[in-house]
């Protein structure tokens, strides 16, 4: 549009603001020409020097003639220059109008500056029904990323629609939460926002996903690679789970992957399986064409999968109408607010929860790292940044103040030993056992892990156990009955490091032969002769010989029936063998039983299958009292066939 036109027009629309419209020449009157007519006019602006307004004074008068001058200088610029684009001093007197202002509108409109339109939406699209044909560079200027419509988008697309229609739901309404403020960390990392996309692919923006590869958070780091980004992992916080920092770690990782692949769908990819292979594929094939290399054999079939779910992931997110979603299906979260709080000590999440007016859950839920029920300990020089609800962090200091030390909790870690149970780490602590299993997220714990790593809630006041009725110890014994954690009773518990295995406990046939007494019995899954032989008591020797197996067998088929001929005479029931927790203990069976050696010392051969572990349940002596007297230094090492002597010598 011809300027001198563009200014009849803007002085022909109407204002709805109170702005007088600019008087039109009438027929035969010579217009001034518009360049003219704009620096008269700033000229006149500034001739009359501005008041300030005293507050209260902001008139919707004041505001049509800001709004006015505000247009004059923008129109000033376009006029001195016309050939230019309009300048940062226009682009701020532009938004200075306001959104909705009509005046700046009009100037938008005039100006035909579709770059200045940030406030404008893109208009939304029809529709899409088929697939096939749809043309792609309709929507290609919406994205920061390239986006292509291949085959496997139109599939995924058509996945998303159907048989994935109830995650994605759950995607969208996650996004709501973290699209604004993973996307500005992304930004100014200088990555496109709309690679967010790429943790909706990934965990569908959830901080818990864990996947088989052991990957974690909503960027679904592994281990390795998170500690290489800075990413913390320890006893007491996983960072991957953090939407925040893994953002930042995310962001790093696939900037320099983009720099050393070169493109953004390569590193997509590589993020899927690593750099090396895609830069292999690149090098074999002489190509960068991710659609060409994932039509050739070396990309994993997740790998070639992956980019185009991340751009069907995009179009779907961005344009949900048009691809078939309506707004009602989505339950949108609200978006990711918090405080923050520095922390100089392990603090009890029950207790921040309280002192902030919150519950445990928001806690947990705005910081997800925790693997504790508590915070890692810190010191004034190093405090631990706690995520809190927007605008509790006020009422957070003053009551953590007034909390007495009974309602407090300090804590330590207890490394499992061989030999450890619950009851007997909380009754060393002078805690609850229920307490450890809330502490550290257990359901129960029958059974410990040797070096497994334990936070322990200790009272502050220095009492504990379950009958400080109104303590801080109290309170965790109470919430775990409440989540469905109760401990094992004491005579019920296996200690750390006790061996597990099967009992013998196949099909049993009993009959007599002979006047003899046979059982007949077969092989069930994890059975083996030791465990056989000494369901009966009888050596596997005879088994062997009973069953005319070979002197080197190692397996047993399942199914297999044997005969066993038991010592006693009525062969009434074989020896007493219990299962504790997995482990076989066989009833009365002392050293005593054990045949004599040359020397006179009770001795047993160890036959196939057998352990110094089982050996010693056997015989009622210690597996470190056999080492001693055998001069053993490596229990894995014993070969079958040694003579062991169960006595000291």
């Amino acid at each position: 549009m011809p300027l001198s036109l563009l200014l009849l027009a803007l002085a022909s629309v109407p204002s709805s603001q109170g702005v007088a419209p600019s008087p039109v020449p009438p027929p035969g009157v010579h217009a001034v020409p518009p360049r003219e007519a704009a620096l008269l006019t700033a000229n006149a602006s500034r001739a009359t020097p501005a008041v300030p307004l005293e507050e209260g004074e902001e008139t919707e008068e004041v505001e049509s003639e800001s709004a006015e001058l505000e247009e004059l200088r923008a129109l000033e610029g376009a006029t001195l220059d016309p050939e230019a684009k309009p300048n940062a001093e226009m682009m701020q007197s532009l938004r200075r109008l306001g959104l909705t202002n009509p005046l700046r509108l009009r100037m938008l409109d005039a100006l035909e500056e579709p770059t200045f339109r940030e406030d404008d939406t893109a208009p939304p699209l029809a529709r899409i029904t088929d697939l096939a044909n749809f043309d792609i560079s309709q929507v290609k200027d919406r994205y920061d990323i390239p986006v292509d419509m291949q085959p496997r988008v139109a599939e995924y697309i058509q996945f998303f629609q159907g048989p994935g229609r109830k995650w994605f739901r759950k995607w969208m309404a996650r996004s709501t939460r973290y699209l604004p403020v993973m996307q500005p960390i992304l930004e100014a990392k200088g990555l496109p926002r709309d690679t967010v996309y790429l943790a909706m692919i990934e965990s569908g923006f959830s901080a818990n996903a864990y996947s088989w590869a052991h990957a974690a958070g909503p960027w679904q780091f592994i281990s390795s690679t998170g500690k290489q980004y800075g990413l913390k992992q320890d006893f007491w916080v996983d960072e991957r789970r953090d939407p925040i920092k893994a953002t930042h770690a995310a962001a790093a990782y696939l900037k320099d992957l983009y720099g050393e692949l070169g493109h953004w769908y390569l590193a997509w990819a590589g993020y899927n399986t690593g750099s090396y292979r895609v830069r292999k594929m690149v090098q074999r094939y002489g190509t960068s064409d991710f659609w060409v290399l994932a039509e050739e054999r070396g990309l994993a079939k997740e790998t070639k999968h992956y980019v185009p779910k991340l751009i069907a992931a995009a179009l779907v997110a961005k344009n949900p109408t048009a691809f078939g979603f309506s707004e009602e299906e989505f339950q949108y979260e609200d978006t990711l607010e918090y405080d923050e709080v520095k922390l100089t000590d392990a603090t009890d999440l029950d207790v921040v929860a309280r002192a902030a007016g919150v519950s445990v859950q928001d806690v947990q839920e705005l910081n997800p790292e925790l693997k504790r029920w508590c915070t890692p300990p810190a010191t004034a020089a190093k405090p631990y940044v706690l995520k809190l609800p927007r605008g509790t962090t006020t009422l957070f200091a003053e009551n953590l103040k007034k909390l007495s030390p009974s309602e407090r909790l300090t804590f330590r870690v207890h490394t499992v030993k061989r030999g450890d149970t619950l009851s007997q780490i909380a009754q060393k602590y002078g805690t609850a056992p229920e307490a450890i299993l809330q502490m550290n997220r257990l359901k129960s714990a029958r059974v410990l892990k040797v070096r497994a790593e334990l936070v322990i809630p200790v009272p502050a006041s220095g009492r504990g156990g379950s009958g400080d009725g109104g303590g801080a110890i109290a309170t965790k014994v109470a919430q775990a009955r409440r989540s469905g954690m109760v401990a094992t009773r004491p005579e019920d518990e296996i200690p750390a490091g006790t061996p597990r295995g099967p009992v013998a406990a196949g099909p049993v046939k009993t009959e007599k032969v002979n006047g003899k007494t046979r059982i007949t019995y077969g092989v069930q899954e994890g059975d083996s002769l030791w465990l056989i032989a000494n369901r009966f008591q009888v050596s596997v020797d005879d088994l062997k010989k009973w069953n005319n197996l070979p002197k080197r067998n190692r397996t047993l088929s399942l199914g297999t029936l044997l005969a066993v001929w038991p010592p006693d005479a009525k062969g009434a029931a074989p020896a007493k063998v219990e299962e504790r927790g997995g482990t076989i203990v066989v009833a009365n069976a002392v050293a005593g039983q054990a045949p004599v050696g040359p020397k006179g010392a009770r001795v047993h051969t160890l036959a196939e299958g057998e352990t110094l572990w089982s050996v010693s349940q056997r015989y009622n002596v210690s597996v470190e009292d056999i080492m001693k007297w055998n001069h053993i230094k490596d229990h894995r090492t014993v070969p079958t066939g040694k003579l062991l002597s169960l006595s000291a010598p």
